[in-house]
């Protein structure tokens, strides 16, 4: 029998999951399962993750989201096709607009704006009365495309539970299909699914009662097993495969569109781009354009051509404008000073004639890399440049990544140990043993302590704290990476309030847009830029000398006397 586990939970579920999408993808490819459906709740933030995981272990993934209403329902919902996946994200980017940061409120109603294209699944509520109502607003609003699932609850009576949950599905003419409601991919996980439970909830394992799952085998099984645990349903495991098929929505079908940028009326990006180097040539070479550097922007606009990335250097560009329209010092860093033509645009103040460097380590037809060019501003002012990019993008067009927060060595051993119940003193004597980005916990640093290595609680801690490195534990606001966009940014991935005021983040990290192939413009803040904008403001009112990053004298010999002095 062929089956597929459509309800995946992974820990970008932020404390409910314990598994990774590798993890899963893995053990699901030996089981012989044909397809995963990640659901992580009120999110999509790992769904890029899951990809990646899919195409390693060649297995299919059903992209899905799990939403939790304020109307006290909890629906599995799946995109069958690419306008399917774009009313999911609005309707994500919905929820986290009324809800704010790590919050996402939503409403049936909401849903049903949305469902278009969607397949619905109801978790059903253990009370009769309440799942009646609730299979017959799924009918109504999900038609031929809802479902009840069935899952094993291992409580008193279960058999019976599902036998009249499949009836109430057929009195509204709902169809029933299995789930397994994984949350780890194998039993030995279970230890730790309680304790990022603890952590979710601020309790103790001693004290965190009926809050933790209340049955053990919440871990991906094989189809043979599946079939034995539901004899009686042989349809509903069937209907898993019905939906695979449904679903023949991928994110690698989405389409990423950069902003038209066209600076000068009647021209395209790249003529517009040629045009202004041609317009700030005379500003960085007055006497002229030598032919080393003549040689170098003829081949760089050749490359931006074929790779059509001139509206990304015109985005670039119109961003370093606006800062010095208000004064505002910056300077392109990393392997922008490679490119000439960002030395002639003020992008960047290293000229490149002065150095022998490879413009194809900053941009590249054989890497096929989108360019990635940080810009510095005055950390002082830096916000007034963002609050300019939203303005003139849009709020529904920019947007800036997120970081995602993972569990290092010393978060993990001081969470952990809370919620094993350890004294405080004991994690913190742990954790202060420990670099903070430390990657490994050994019993070295336990002896070193003082403590018993062979304390229950104590192994017991250190092992699960292993388990936990390298897990999300939340998502917060990139230092200043935005991705812009020609349509509306959240066709493509949802977007929430972030933390700050006036800020928005997407659900993805810089790692989850490169693999996308999407562009991000890095907008970072450096604080020696506005030292240094104060030390020319100095220069300017005593010496009458206006000088700028670019016009510094290099070899200034009184400059070099003081720093042999310090």
């Amino acid at each position: 029998m062929k089956y597929a586990e459509l309800q995946v939970t992974t820990h970008f579920s932020f404390l409910r999951g314990a598994s990774s999408a590798q993890e899963l993808f893995t053990t699901a490819k030996e089981l012989g399962i044909e397809a995963l459906g990640v659901v992580d709740r009120n999110s999509l933030a790992g769904i890029v993750r899951a990809l990646e995981a899919s195409r390693d272990a060649g297995l299919r993934l059903v992209v899905g989201c799990r939403l939790d209403l304020q109307d006290g329902m909890s629906i599995l919902v799946y995109p069958t096709d690419k306008a399917a996946y774009s009313r999911l994200t609005r309707l994500i980017t919905l929820g986290k607009g009324r809800g704010g940061k790590d919050n996402c409120i939503l409403h049936l109603d909401d849903v049903a704006l949305y469902s278009e294209g969607l397949i619905g699944i109801l978790v059903p509520d253990l009370a009769d009365d309440a799942c009646a109502v609730q299979l017959r607003k799924m009918a109504d609003i999900f038609g031929r495309r809802a479902y009840l699932s069935l899952s094993l609850r291992r409580r008193p009576n279960d058999q019976m539970r599902l036998h009249e949950l499949s009836n109430m599905a057929a009195r509204f003419k709902v169809k029933t299909v299995v789930t397994n409601d994984v949350l780890f991919h194998e039993p030995s996980r279970r230890q730790l699914q309680d304790i990022v439970t603890c952590i979710r909830t601020g309790t103790t394992i001693d004290s965190v009662g009926f809050d933790r799952e209340r049955f053990a085998d919440r871990y991906l099984k094989p189809p043979e097993e599946m079939e034995r645990l539901f004899p009686r349903y042989p349809e509903a495991l069937a209907r898993t495969m019905e939906i695979v098929e449904q679903c023949r929505f991928s994110l690698e079908e989405l389409t990423y569109e950069y902003p038209e940028e066209a600076l000068i009326d009647g021209m395209d990006a790249q003529q517009s781009l040629e045009q202004c180097v041609r317009d700030c040539i005379p500003i960085r070479y007055p006497e002229g354009l030598p032919q080393k550097v003549l040689r170098s922007v003829r081949h760089e606009l050749d490359l931006i051509k074929e790779m059509d990335y001139a509206p990304y250097f015109l985005t670039v560009y119109s961003i370093v404008q606006f800062a010095r329209s208000q004064g505002i010092l910056c300077q392109g860093r990393g392997s922008a000073a490679n490119s000439a033509i960002c030395y002639i645009l003020g992008i960047t103040s290293i000229d490149p004639e002065t150095n022998d460097l490879l413009f194809e380590r900053f941009v590249s037809k054989e890497r096929n890399e989108p360019p990635d060019i940080d810009v510095d501003f005055e950390h002082q002012r830096r916000e007034e440049v963002i609050q300019w990019i939203y303005k003139t993008y849009g709020r529904d067009r920019a947007a800036l990544v997120c970081t995602v927060t993972r569990y290092r060595a010393k978060g993990a051993i001081k969470d952990v140990g809370k919620a094993m119940g350890l004294p405080e003193d004991v994690t913190k004597a742990l954790s202060s043993g420990l670099w903070s980005w430390s990657e490994e916990i050994t019993e070295r640093n336990v002896r070193e302590l003082n403590l018993n290595p062979e304390d229950y609680r104590l192994v017991m801690t250190l092992r699960l704290a292993r388990e936990l490195m390298g897990a999300p534990r939340h998502l917060g606001q990139h230092v200043g990476g935005f991705v812009l966009t020609r349509s509306r940014l959240d066709d493509l991935v949802p977007i929430e309030p972030a933390a700050m005021e006036d800020r928005q983040v997407i659900e993805w990290d810089k790692d989850d847009v490169e693999a996308l192939k999407m562009m991000k413009v890095d907008v970072l803040a450096l604080g020696m830029l506005t030292c240094m904008q104060k030390a020319f403001d100095l220069i300017r009112e005593h010496k009458g000398e206006d000088l700028d990053l670019a016009r510094v004298k290099q070899e200034d010999s009184a400059t070099y006397a003081m720093i042999r002095k310090a």
